[in-house]
Parts: structure tokens; sequence; C-alpha cells
């Protein structure tokens, strides 16, 4: 008889002791982690097979454009003496040994007018950005100058200058090239280069009248081009003058420079904007002897983004799923310790496993239609199944009620600081802040006596 009471003692004590109930939603809590962390892996390997596809839609229409030129290519020689014993004679032979380097000079003027037509592809619930460039390129050289590096005018091969562009996606490019000197006009064609991010493009020799050789001479080039991503050009010119106009509402201007503000618009119909980069303001000069230095990192343009990423809102949503199931579990603890209600532990893992459920809902609606939309559908369903579980557990439909509110409000509250960037730390505080009090007001009428 002392033993069944003792048993029966023990087993009320389980059942009634604070304590265990606390030690058994902690153990509850950390198992759910398994299952989140399942989750956050699904999101992770989703965003991955985005990426996959829209790179592969990128490649197959034209990756990012990078523009590098006009650049004046000018040939010239390099004499060096080399001596020689010869010991029949018992003296010295001198031969001239002439090596050919190449001279590069950048134009004096380069303005770029941009107009970018944009449209999105997708392929099955992916989708990219891509664009079709239609450029009108437009400067001037002035006469190179030789002098800061002693080489004589003998000694320059005027007649075998020519102009070359560097540009990446030569696929893109969807216009024949010429490049207009004077009067005269130069097809481009694509030259072989190893281990280089761009590709050159070259004119053959220019005529004589082509030369600026006493004076300045113009240059233009009509370039229609297909892209992804980003648009970008280094200004080689003294005074390099862009300005681009295009359809797409959300861009993200990046590199070195930035547009002028008092000149840039971005509304729903797309976005101007015109750039000035003067000689000053970089940090190489106008001529270069031997070899084309790698500027790349002097570019400065546009990247074209898609507004809404779904995989980073979820994966984001799903940071929060620890506090929602803790402070979930919180709300049923205190239910059941003030009203003396029993709650399985069965129970409380199905509370937990049908919160783990709203993040599978969100990616796996998410994907086909917009954020807010799955936002609300699985944490309506979420709130729905919790609710009328907690009807029949807790016998109230003011507890059910209770329990309704408490998810309405903290999954409000998790969506709000998804949608914040600079005031997400601010407000995700207060409301941490107002929670913690709320708990404490709340917990006050518990016996912890009852341990």
């Amino acid at each position: 008889m002392e033993n069944q009471k003792q048993k029966k003692s023990f087993g009320q004590w389980l059942k009634t002791s604070i304590t265990v109930r606390m030690l058994m939603v902690g153990i509850l809590i950390l198992v759910l982690l398994i299952p989140l962390s399942y989750i956050k892996n699904l999101i992770q390997e989703r965003a991955y097979r985005q990426e996959e596809v829209v790179r592969e839609i990128n490649q197959k229409w034209g990756n990012e454009v990078l523009l590098y030129g006009p650049v004046l290519k000018v040939p010239y020689q390099i004499h060096t003496l080399k001596k020689t014993w010869d010991d029949k004679t018992k003296s010295y032979s001198e031969e001239d040994i002439i090596t050919i380097q190449h001279a590069f000079f950048f134009p004096n003027t380069l303005n770029i007018e941009s107009n970018i037509e944009s449209e999105t592809l997708g392929r099955s619930i992916y989708e990219s950005v891509v664009y079709t460039a239609d450029m009108k390129i437009k400067g001037s050289f002035t006469t190179p100058n030789f002098e800061t590096q002693d080489i004589a005018e003998s000694d320059i091969l005027w007649n075998k200058t020519t102009v070359i562009i560097n540009s990446t996606n030569l696929k893109g490019i969807k216009s024949n090239l010429e490049l207009k000197l004077g009067i005269e006009s130069y097809p481009l064609r694509s030259r072989y280069t190893q281990n280089s991010y761009t590709n050159t493009l070259e004119t053959k020799f220019l005529k004589e009248n082509s030369l600026p050789k006493e004076n300045a001479i113009d240059f233009s080039l009509d370039l229609i081009i297909n892209g992804s991503e980003q648009l970008r050009f280094i200004p080689v010119g003294r005074e390099t003058n862009v300005s681009m106009t295009s359809n797409w509402a959300s861009p993200s201007f990046n590199g070195n420079y930035l547009p002028n503000p008092k000149t840039k618009e971005i509304s729903q119909s797309g976005f101007n904007a015109n750039w000035k980069v003067l000689q000053i303001n970089r940090e190489f000069e106008q001529e270069f002897f031997g070899e084309l230095p790698q500027i790349n990192s002097s570019a400065f343009g546009v990247k074209l983004l898609i507004p809404v990423d779904e995989y980073q809102k979820s994966e984001r949503a799903t940071k929060y799923g620890y506090l929602v199931i803790a402070l979930t579990f919180l709300v049923f603890f205190l239910i059941q310790t003030i009203s003396k209600i029993h709650i399985h532990p069965f129970q409380y893992l199905m509370i937990g496993l049908a919160l783990s459920m709203f993040y599978t809902l969100l990616i796996s609606i998410s994907e086909h239609s917009s954020f807010l939309q799955a936002y609300a559908i699985g944490g309506v369903s979420v709130i729905l199944l919790i609710s009328m579980y907690s009807k029949a557990i807790l016998k109230s439909f003011k507890f059910m009620g209770f329990i309704a509110a408490s998810l309405i409000a903290l999954y409000t509250f998790i969506f709000v600081i998804i949608q914040l960037e600079n005031y997400a730390l601010l407000v995700g505080s207060i409301g941490l802040f107002l929670i913690l009090g709320t708990i404490m007001m709340v917990s006050r009428k518990i016996d912890w006596g009852n341990d």
C-alpha cells in the first residue's frame, strides 16, 4: 500500500511539478531544432537551384557587359645595341636589335549614350532579368605624345596603327561593329585573348587620313548588345560622359563612381542616370607603353535587380523560428500552469511540428506566388490548426481565442521585422522587451512553490 502511495505521489508530482514541465518544454524546443535545420537547408538548396537556372539563362542570352575603350594602339621600335666579341678580328662587333612594342592612348573625350530595354526570362518557377543595350559611342583622339619615352618619330610605325576595344560577352553583340574615324569606317574583329576577363576587338591598320598625327580626330560607334545583370564602363576618356535610360525600375548603381544625384531619376517606368568622370578622378594615366593595364576595378555602371528575392525573405523568417516555437510553448505553459490543465508532451510536440510546417508552406507557396500571399496563407493555416487543436486540449473558447490572438500578434511582429531593414533591430528590440514585460506580469500569478 505504501509503495502504491509512493508511486501515485511520484506520478502526481511529475504531472504537477512546474520544474518538470519547464524541463520538458525545453527538451521539446531543442528537439524541434532538428526539423527547423532541415527546413533551412531546403531553402538554401532551392536558392542554389535558382542561382544555377539564372546563370544558365544568362549564359545563353548574354552575361554582364563591361566596355573598355576605344583605345588607339600604335606600334613603335625599340633599339637594343648588342656587342659580340670576334676572336678573329680581336674586336667587338655591334648589332642593332629591333623589337616591336605598342603604345596605347586613351581618347581625349568619350561620350556614351545607352538605352537599356530590360525584360524577365523565366524557366520553370525561376526568372532572371536580361536586357538589350543600344549604345551610341562618340569621342575624339588627340595627337599621341611619345616624348615621355624618348621615342624618335622615325621609330613610330604609324602605318600599323589600330584601334582596339575590350569588352565582355562578345556572344551578346547583335550588330556589325564599324568604328568610324573621321571619314573612314573600320570593321572590328575579335582577337584571341588568353587568360583575360575581357575580349579584344580590333580594327585593321588605319589609313593615313584616320591618324591623329597632327590634329585630333573624331570617332563614333553604334553597338547593340544583349546582356544580363550588369552594364559597366571604364572611364578611359580624359573626360568621360555616360548617360543611361532604361525601363527597369529597380537599378543598383555600383562601381567607383555614382551618377549625378541632381539628374538621377528612378520611377515605376524606369530610370535615367548620368555620369561625368574626369582624368583627375581616376587612378591611371592617358597613355601606356608596353601593354594595357588591368583597370577593371575602375568600372562603374548599373546592376539590374529583381526587387523581391523570396528565398532571402524565407530564410530570414526561419531565423525567427526558434523564437516563435519558444514563445508559443511559453504561452501554453503559462495557461497550463495557471489553469491547472494537463497538457501531454505529445501535444506540445504536435504544436511544435505545426509551427515548423509554416516554413515549408511559406517556401513552397512563395515559389508560385508573392511572399506576402505565401506568408498570409501559411500563417492563417497554422493559426487555425493550432487554435482548433488548443480548443480540444484546453476545453475553453477563451483560451483558444487567447492562443489565436497571441499567434496573430507574433506572426505579424515577425513579418514587420522581415520587411524592415534599417529599423529591424530597433523594432525587434522594442517588441521583445514588450513580450518579456507581458510574460513577467502574467508569471506573477503562478505559484512557484510547487516545484
